[in-house]
């Protein structure tokens, strides 16, 4: 074999790989390290060929052999990635069937929320077969770019022979000289074309980047679905009869002063049948108290020592009822590992409201939402529902302890344990702190979303007719504006201007004027709409 055929071989063998080098950078960067040995090689081999020219067939030999080796040891790298993808994805399944099959063994005296479990897995499935279904896209697809690559290589190789040709016949070039320029135009058409490659795909990034954040926030929302609140400050006993209300009053008032100094809350009795009314404005105390009457009413004998009795058991069994709310929630959540005090604390949000919503059922709610936007965007998934469970944790003892229930839930995580995520999470979901991670972020969408979402939050009927009407006095102090309404329960306002007075380009200037007003003027749950419309008519009547 001639000299001459040597040195295409050896440039196959560089371009080649090089080739699988870009092939499948993304999936293993040991490839390219292969890439830039058989390179180095090859570079060694063209520094000393003038060398070897006796040994010249042995080393073309050699050349083909270590070429062959090469592809056969990418091919097989192929396959072992290709089987090491299923086998994860096979694993995954198992263990996503295994710990589905626990949650059932676990929770089968609660069919209701079996049934959500179901319905969760079921669309897991239809998620992973929609991964299945990508994965085999990008199969094909990363198959077709290596053939287009295979063909570009051939057409490169007749190119370079071409070149090479006219170089030694008009140039008059040494060999050495030749092989270097080639060389050099070679890896310049091989970084325009992954120039080009990586700009193409940010064009689509960037393209489909708000599409798919739309898309995210869509099914987050539709995964959630939660009960309209209603705020309430008093609970209602009912009695058997009217005599009941006697005993419970007892001799001077002794009973309801023991009772009401026992509990915290106010008894109140009046001339409503059958019924007494228990008032205060912390529910734990108010639960504790309806429990101890309705167990007195059920016993008979009411007085102070019995009062104080069933208080007791009844604390005691509100206190229990709290940790099982905890453990609930961690399990609705799937949330393995928790402190033990952190789970009391956790459950104490059940009897904890916020404009009338419950702030438990607001937590898991925002770290359903929360897992779910994770999942999506390839985050931990974990660690996302954990952080948007314990976001409100501070409310739970903001009455107890003095400081803001961000502090106090920022203290209480770093007290019992939880990783920098959740505590940044916890600290930054009212904007007091920078946000540390895309994690802290997807919180803040979530408590948004579950709280600004409509019939999450409720309002006195006093409070709700004040806002309408500070928010109509702010449109209509404007000059030019004719009427204005407050519509959708208050989250939107229209204005209705004078068209001979307001030009269009000002209707802009006017809502962004108002909307400014009335973020500095008014606190309000969620968003409130500003619509500003202007009118022309004309009017003809023909006699």
């Amino acid at each position: 074999m001639m000299k001459t055929d040597f040195i295409p071989v050896l440039i196959a063998i560089v371009s080649l790989l090089i080739g699988y080098g870009i092939g499948y950078l993304i999936r293993k960067l040991h490839w390219e390290k292969q890439a830039e040995n058989a390179r180095n090689d090859a570079q060694h081999l063209l520094e000393n060929a003038h060398t070897k020219l006796d040994a010249i067939k042995a080393e073309v030999e050699v050349a083909k052999q270590t070429a062959k080796t090469v592809r056969q040891e990418a091919e097989n790298n192929k396959k072992a990635q290709i089987l090491e993808a299923k086998e994860e994805i096979r694993a995954y399944r198992e263990q996503t069937e295994n710990d589905l099959s626990k949650q059932r063994i676990e929770l089968s005296h609660r069919d209701a929320r079996l049934q959500q479990k179901e319905d969760a897995i079921q669309e897991k499935e239809k998620d992973l077969s929609k991964k299945d279904a990508q994965l085999t896209q990008t199969k094909n697809q990363l198959e077709q770019r290596e053939a287009d690559l295979t063909q570009k290589q051939t057409e490169a190789d007749d190119l370079l022979a071409q070149r090479q040709k006219k170089l030694y016949e008009v140039a008059e070039l040494s060999k050495e000289d030749a092989k270097k320029i080639i060389l050099a135009d070679l890896s310049n058409q091989l970084d325009s074309e992954r120039a080009e490659l990586i700009r193409n795909s940010n064009e689509q990034a960037q393209a489909k980047a708000d599409r798919f954040a739309r898309q995210i926030l869509v099914d987050a929302i539709q995964s959630s679905a939660a009960d309209t609140v209603a705020e309430t400050t008093v609970s209602v006993v009912e009695l058997p009869n009217e005599e009941m209300k006697g005993r419970i009053i007892g001799r001077e008032g002794r009973n309801i002063r023991s009772f009401e100094a026992l509990t915290g809350v106010d008894l109140i009795i009046d001339d409503t049948p059958k019924v007494v009314t228990l008032s205060g404005f912390d529910p734990i105390r108010r639960e504790i108290a309806k429990r101890a009457m309705e167990r007195l009413i059920k016993d008979g004998r009411i007085h102070p020592a019995r009062i104080e009795e069933m208080v007791d058991k009844a604390r005691k069994e509100v206190n229990d009822d709290i940790y099982e709310a905890g453990e609930g929630a961690l399990i609705e959540l799937g949330i393995h590992k928790m402190h033990p005090e952190l789970v009391k604390v956790l459950g104490r949000l059940k009897y904890r409201t916020s404009y009338g919503q419950n702030v438990l059922a607001h937590s898991i709610e925002v770290g359903k939402l929360t897992g779910t936007m994770a999942a999506e965007l390839g985050l931990d998934e974990r660690l996302a529902v954990r952080a948007g469970l314990l976001h409100d944790i501070g409310k739970a003892i903001d009455h107890d302890i003095e400081g803001s229930h961000v502090e106090i839930g920022v203290e209480l995580a770093r007290k019992y344990h939880e990783s920098d995520i959740v505590v940044n999470a916890i600290a930054a979901h009212h904007g007091d702190v920078p946000k540390l991670s895309f994690i802290a972020e997807l919180v803040v969408a979530a408590d948004t979303i579950s709280s600004a979402r409509p019939g999450a939050r409720s309002e006195s009927l006093e409070n709700y007719i004040r806002r309408l009407t500070q928010l109509e006095s702010i449109a209509s102090g404007y000059q030019g504006v004719s009427q204005a309404f407050v519509i959708q329960a208050g989250r939107e306002i229209r204005v209705m201007v004078e068209p001979d007075k307001i030009s269009d380009d000002r209707t802009t200037i006017l809502a962004r004027d108002i909307r400014n007003q009335i973020e500095k003027e008014m606190e309000y749950p969620g968003n409130i709409k500003v619509t500003v419309i202007r009118e022309k008519r004309a009017v003809a009547i023909a006699k």
